[in-house]
């Protein structure tokens, strides 16, 4: 899980991050610079009805970024959660949480 993350930072840095999207994935994966400095935190099996955030998302894992809006600006969107699915081949990406940089 973490290096799929690890991965997915590396191609989302350079722009090519739909490589790991689900086929049906509901994910923004935003402009590459916003990766940039992002690593992979703690992964957790994901719980829909325990879920605030995406409680209809077909996941089964959720991992949080850190890094996320440690160097941005206020009011700018970053990435700060990826939800993988379980799939034959392996994991793929289901969606992205994006939240706003409140520095302050």
């Amino acid at each position: 899980m973490i290096d799929t993350t690890e991965q997915l930072i590396d191609g989302a840095s350079s722009g090519d991050q739909d490589s790991l999207a689900c086929e049906d994935s509901v994910a923004v994966f935003g402009e590459a610079d916003v990766w940039d400095g992002l690593s992979a935190g703690e992964p957790e099996q994901f719980d829909p009805e325990t879920s605030v955030d995406r409680p209809a998302l077909d996941a089964s894992w959720r991992i949080n970024l850190q890094g996320a809006g440690s160097s941005g600006t206020a009011g700018e969107e970053v990435p700060t959660d990826v939800f993988y699915r379980e799939t034959e081949t392996g994991l793929c990406v289901a969606d992205v949480i994006w939240q706003t940089v409140d520095v302050g």
